[in-house]
């Protein structure tokens, strides 16, 4: 693919504020649009199994929009068929509005010629009958998740719903004790997004332009990465997609942005808050290094003793930095800060804010202090941050 002439030169500050303004952190939050006005501002929010202070996909729009309600935050998701679950980024949480722009993904499922698991004779069928005739189901209800307690070990069932779902057929409307709740498409989905036809090119087309607005600002690789699509296929549509070519200082690579994003310049209230390792102004390892200066990876799979900065190491954001980052857990009415790594004394205030916050959003009264690490020829910086919580939280 031959990039066009940039539009604009961009300096590393300048592309790193897009990024922030873009993905809700820089600015006034939109609390009157809510968790809604998040979902479909990002276009799409990951879900993991992984609950510490609670789910990636609650983490979201709490670090955007501070204390809202968990119960709220999944009203907001399921109700009223605002939302479905589908293959994006990993497993997410998409606007229901987004549904004609996985027809290519769902084609790609129907057509292809392997898969991990056998489907029994007539079990597929029988799962449709069974959901059309009794509505919304767990894989449990209908008739089991598993055949072992193997992981992957799945009954003819769940192989069925799960292959109905990548298929279109099926939607998961719901997580309900973090099962997956499925329906028919047919109920689920609004007749008029149900039968909006796109053909593989629009549907790139338009994913690779909600993901430049979603980003602000990115690489070839970074607009890829969002919805997982290849590097191709954003090569085939990137052109007509309306994001415009631009340089960033320090990129090295070719760049393109939102131009709703070019034209103001990104100002306003900074948020202080603990990252979910999987929220996606940071979900790419590669960007994050590229924008923040920050290494960061989920160490939740990492054996314990080779872990560094612990098992679900939450990234602290403030003043639009990553200062540092916080591995939570909860003991009853405690929040747990098993491990704190700080950039340096600087770092304490907003870490100690974002512990407070974060505290007070899981009904959590204190907040104790394990261990901190700094560099070597840093202070011992637990004490201060340890006299910082007990300011804030009084």
């Amino acid at each position: 693919m031959t990039t066009p002439p940039p539009t604009a030169d961009l300096s590393a500050d300048e592309a790193r504020k897009i990024a922030l303004r873009a993905q809700g952190f820089l600015g006034a939050p939109p609390r009157r649009a809510g968790v809604r006005g998040i979902l479909r501002h990002l276009g799409a929010i990951q879900l993991d199994t992984i609950s510490v202070l609670a789910r990636s996909h609650e983490l979201v729009p709490y670090a955007r929009l501070g204390a809202v309600g968990r119960k709220t935050v999944e009203n907001a998701y399921w109700k009223d068929t605002h939302a479905f679950e589908y293959w994006s980024h990993a497993a997410c949480i998409l606007p229901v509005e987004e549904w004609p722009h996985f027809a290519f993904r769902r084609r790609a499922y129907r057509n292809r010629p392997h898969w991990n698991h056998e489907l029994p004779d007539g079990t597929y069928d029988q799962v449709i009958k069974q959901l059309r005739a009794e509505g919304p189901l767990t894989a449990t209800e209908l008739g089991g998740a598993k055949k072992t307690s193997d992981w992957w070990d799945w009954s003819g069932s769940k192989v069925a719903v799960e292959r109905a779902l990548m298929y279109g057929e099926v939607v998961c409307v719901e997580r309900r004790g973090w099962k997956r709740v499925y329906d028919l498409a047919e109920r689920a989905i609004p007749d008029a997004l149900l039968h909006e036809e796109l053909d593989d090119t629009e549907c790139l087309r338009r994913l690779v332009r909600l993901a430049g607005r979603s980003l602000g600002v990115g690489t070839r690789a970074d607009i890829a990465d969002y919805h997982r699509l290849k590097g191709e296929q954003v090569d085939a549509v990137i052109a007509d997609s309306g994001l415009v070519p631009v340089t960033v200082e320090g990129w090295g690579k070719p760049a393109w942005a939102d131009p709703a994003a070019l034209e103001t310049s990104p100002r306003g209230r900074h948020r202080t808050t603990l990252l979910s390792p999987f929220d996606s102004l940071i979900w790419e390892r590669a960007r994050t290094e590229r924008i923040f200066g920050f290494t960061h990876r989920l160490e939740a799979y990492v054996p314990k003793q080779k872990r560094i900065h612990g098992y679900f190491a939450m990234p602290v954001l403030a003043g639009g930095r990553l200062v540092g980052r916080v591995d939570p857990a909860r003991e009853g009415r405690t929040l747990v800060a098993k491990q704190v790594t700080l950039d340096g004394p600087k770092a304490v205030p907003a870490v100690a804010q974002a512990l407070a916050e974060a505290a007070t959003w899981v009904d959590c009264t204190d907040v104790r202090v394990e261990r901190v690490d700094t560099q070597a020829d840093a202070p011992d910086l637990r004490e201060p941050l340890t006299l910082e919580l007990a300011r804030i939280l009084g």
